[in-house]
């Protein structure tokens, strides 16, 4: 009886298929993984209660500057109608919430810094002011009120996840404000001026002024700030 050989196409068809199937069932178990993070309830193996533990957590690196945070309490209502309205619920929360201001300084390369001898000016062309998401902090709410004739399990989970969906985009669109984001400018300014010293100090200029631009202030298509002014009107037009 011949032999019978694979030819090279039959080969590399086969390789894909096994690739294929690989790939299959990484994916089913990426799945399965997801399934019993989220859904899954973990239970106690004494006496079968719901325990409270962490289920997942991850560390990524960051590149960002801290540089001021919000700070306030919000007040958030949610409402639920069923069974053609004759069952309605609301509910209403106050809670504190924190939103966080940060630089992206990864995103600062050599060109981005110039210094002028004759003024003896450091100036620094930053990205903008980023805003963190807002954390509202329900553990520590404030009040906590459910009204309605009688409220179902799955209204009430409604209504706490629309609530808190409210919180946070009503803390939110404080932190985004324009006077918020000025005023972030502002702590940017005072925490890069203050980063930025130190080392020129360490050089032995002790003397040098720091400017920090925003793309807003920058001119021209090489956003390039305007040195024919003196830096202590680039300071006044910068605060």
């Amino acid at each position: 009886m011949a032999e019978r050989r694979l030819n090279p196409g039959q080969l590399v068809g086969g390789a894909i298929a096994l690739a294929l199937l690989l790939l299959a069932a990484f994916g089913g178990k990426a799945l399965y993984d997801r399934y019993t993070q989220d859904y899954v309830v973990t239970r106690a193996p004494d006496d079968g209660r719901a325990v409270t533990q962490v289920i997942r957590a991850t560390f990524a690196r960051a590149s960002a500057l801290k540089v001021g945070t919000l700070n306030g309490s919000v007040q958030a209502t949610a409402s639920d109608r069923r069974f053609a309205g004759l069952l309605t619920a609301d509910r209403v929360i106050k809670a504190p919430f924190s939103v966080d201001y940060f630089i992206d300084v990864s995103r600062l390369e050599e060109r981005d810094f110039r210094y002028d001898p004759a003024t003896r000016t450091l100036v620094v062309d930053v990205p903008d002011v980023t805003v963190g998401g807002a954390n509202v902090d329900e553990a520590r709410r404030t009040l906590s009120q459910t009204r309605g004739l009688f409220v179902t399990r799955g209204a009430f989970e409604q209504l706490s996840q629309r609530v808190s969906a409210a919180a946070q985009a009503s803390a939110a669109a404080e932190a985004n404000k324009p006077e918020r984001i000025a005023q972030a400018r502002d702590y940017a300014r005072q925490a890069l001026r203050a980063l930025l010293e130190t080392p020129l100090t360490a050089a032995g200029v002790t003397d040098a002024r720091v400017l920090v631009t925003f793309p807003h202030e920058r001119r021209g298509p090489a956003e390039r700030w305007d040195m024919s002014r003196t830096p202590e009107q680039v300071l006044a037009n910068s605060r």
